[in-house]
């Protein structure tokens, strides 16, 4: 028991650490984008709608301004789903649905929330917040200090302006945000279920403007939607059971909302929902109405919702699409009236424009400093083909001095005896008792040094080979008495060997002007 309390109270701890983190770091990525983070980064949100005998939820996603429901579920239960009910149906939601990371609205039921409008004096309007806290007990049957609410200003004039409230007691729906933040599921809005239904209307077939009725057996509720954002709401019972008198009081309390809305030039649709209605008050309701209006299990769907509409659990579904949205000014109770203004980001404003007007600079000097780029081009061009034809010309005179030296040296190495053969030559023509004890080879000469019994007879035999001529004595002859033999040193030229000349010639010298 001891080791459960302290992993829970670590966990919580944790938790609570993440969230304040969460909270720290939100605001240093806005500031670093400019408020631009919805434009690059996915948002993801799951809602969670308690309904009467039903808790359900949604899970979406809006990405590049794209939204998209992923998958929905629905549990079913007797009344309205108790804190720690709703808890263990968001928790298997969240895995079924594989909604982790996603921000999680939950939608409460209309029956727990007062919807009003209330006018004030204009001069509240600088501390609009300030006076809808004081005034809360008078609109209201809440106390300030046990309530959550919302408020929008719906119009405005030069001397009053009137506000929609919704509030809702926070004993009551706090006991949920407890149950769910115990399974770590932190809930980061509450709305009433009945205002994102405008937000789905307006994803289903594009119309914002639309008066939406959901009539049940006993009962109906009605709300007002401009631009898709809720404007009016109210509720009503069903005195007799008959169609004909519910057709009736339905018609009534529609056409003012119709003559209103009409006004100013708008063109709102009708959409009634028939909740646990028998089939023959859709007949009746056919018969007795000259009103055009849609059934909302009747719309056609966009590819963005799965499954059939009539499957679709439309407050959880709309909730998702409302606390994706950028356009619409949903509730939040949560708030208790206050709102995190929306700074235009002027950074990034100013760059853009910084970028445009370079951009715009760049696209008039580019054109010119291209066309003097390719002036200048053509200019060095021809100069540059001057020089070539005179490099040319000097390169032509060097291949033909390179050619002559080759031929010379190839002439010169086909003229000349392979230096192996002069020395087997030399070695079959001297005898036996001599010796050598040195060879030198030169382009036309040849010297050996050594011994022999007679260096004199050496002579004539050098001299009758084919390979030599001249044949002298280059140095004294000595005789070693003991020994009995001469050292001589014989030089004699070779035969056939042609003396190559280096030939000097004198170039021209092109200066880097004539290059």
């Amino acid at each position: 028991m001891t080791s459960a309390l302290a992993v829970k109270n670590l966990t919580s701890a944790a938790l609570n650490t993440v969230i304040k983190l969460q909270g720290t770091l939100n605001p240093v990525w806005r500031i670093m984008t400019c408020g631009a983070d919805n434009l690059f980064l996915p948002e993801k949100n799951l809602c969670i709608c308690i309904e009467k005998d039903t808790l359900s939820a949604a899970y979406g996603i809006r990405f590049l301004s794209l939204t998209r429901i992923k998958e929905y579920k629905k549990y079913q239960y007797q009344g309205y789903p108790q804190p720690e009910e709703a808890a263990s149906s968001a928790i298997l939601a969240l895995s079924e649905l594989k909604a982790d990371g996603a921000s999680v609205t939950l939608n409460i039921p209309k029956e727990w929330v007062v919807i009003k409008t209330a006018e004030l004096p204009l001069a509240a309007k600088e501390n609009l917040a300030e006076v809808v806290l004081h005034e809360l007990d008078r609109l209201t049957p809440f106390s300030a200090e046990n309530t959550l609410y919302d408020f929008r200003v719906i119009h405005e004039d030069d001397k009053k302006m009137t506000i929609l409230l919704a509030a809702a007691k926070a004993d009551l729906v706090n006991k949920y945000i407890e149950a769910l933040r115990g399974k770590n599921i932190i809930v980061n809005c509450v709305r009433v279920n009945l205002s994102g239904i405008g937000n789905l209307l307006d994803y289903i077939d594009g119309n914002k403007d639309c008066i939406y009725m959901e009539i049940q057996n006993y009962s109906y509720e009605c709300a007002l939607f401009i631009n898709g954002s809720l404007m009016q709401v109210f509720t009503g019972n069903f005195i007799n059971g008959d169609d004909n008198s519910k057709i009736e009081i339905m018609m009534k309390e529609i056409a003012p909302l119709l003559d209103s809305v009409k006004k100013p030039g708008r063109a709102p649709q009708v959409l009634l929902s028939l909740k646990n209605m028998p089939p023959s008050f859709k007949e009746v309701l056919k018969l007795k109405t000259d009103m055009p209006y849609k059934l909302l299990g009747e719309c056609n769907i966009k590819p963005g919702i799965p499954g059939h509409i009539n499957a679709i659990p439309y407050y959880a579904v709309g909730g998702v699409l409302e606390s994706l949205s950028h356009k619409t000014d949903g509730f939040n109770l949560l708030t208790k009236g206050s709102r995190e203004r929306q700074k235009t980001p002027v950074v990034l404003t100013i760059i853009l424009l910084l970028v445009i007007a370079g951009l715009g600079v760049l696209n008039m000097v580019i054109p010119l400093k291209t066309e003097e780029k390719k002036l200048v081009k053509i200019d060095s061009d021809i100069a540059l083909r001057k020089k070539e034809i005179k490099k040319f010309e000097w390169l032509t005179q060097e291949l033909k001095n390179v050619n002559e030296e080759i031929s010379d040296i190839q002439s010169f190495k086909a003229s000349r005896q392979p230096s192996i053969v002069l020395i087997k030559e030399l070695t079959s023509l001297l005898p036996q008792s001599a010796w050598l004890t040195r060879i030198h080879i030169s382009g036309t000469a040849l010297d050996i040094e050594g011994y022999a019994d007679s260096a004199t007879a050496l002579l004539p035999k050098l001299e009758a080979s084919n390979y030599f001529k001249k044949v002298e004595f280059a140095s004294q002859t000595f005789r070693d008495v003991k020994k009995g033999i001469d050292r001589f040193q014989i030089r004699m030229e070779i035969e056939g060997a042609k003396k190559i000349e280096t030939i000097q010639k004198n170039e021209e010298e092109l200066t880097d002007e004539e290059l």
